[in-house]
């Protein structure tokens, strides 16, 4: 099942409501302050859920994943488990595991989760 979006893959709306396939378009600048909200809102999550100091590339890392699955899915995630016990080496390897949607495996999630692991482990 897709998940409509506006933006730069905003679920809410300028007015905080969830994006429906009847949603309005929005403008370019409309994207970008829908994008510093999601970001604020991600780097918020990732920061409450991670326990443990981490570089700006690990920081980077799993903002990018938050953003693009959730902060429920990092919350639930055996990435954060590991990562919170200090097995870094071990949360990297979990990203990969991340490269599905809808059952399937999507090119686009394997050179993203590929680019994430690669920011994680090179910090």
């Amino acid at each position: 099942m897709a998940i409509p979006t506006i933006g730069y893959g905003s679920i809410w709306g300028l007015d905080r409501a969830r994006v429906t396939l009847a949603h309005q378009e929005i403008s370019e600048d409309e994207g970008e302050v829908l994008l510093a909200r999601m970001l604020t809102h991600t780097e918020r999550a990732v920061r409450r859920l991670i326990a443990v100091p981490l570089t700006d590339g690990q920081f980077s890392a799993l903002v990018s994943f938050t953003y693009n699955l959730g902060s429920g899915n990092l919350q639930r995630s055996t990435l954060r488990m590991k990562a919170n016990r200090g097995d870094m080496r071990g949360a990297g390897d979990e990203f990969p595991k991340w490269r599905r949607a809808g059952g399937r495996i999507l090119r686009g999630l394997v050179r993203r989760r590929a680019a994430e692991r690669t920011l994680w482990l090179d910090a």
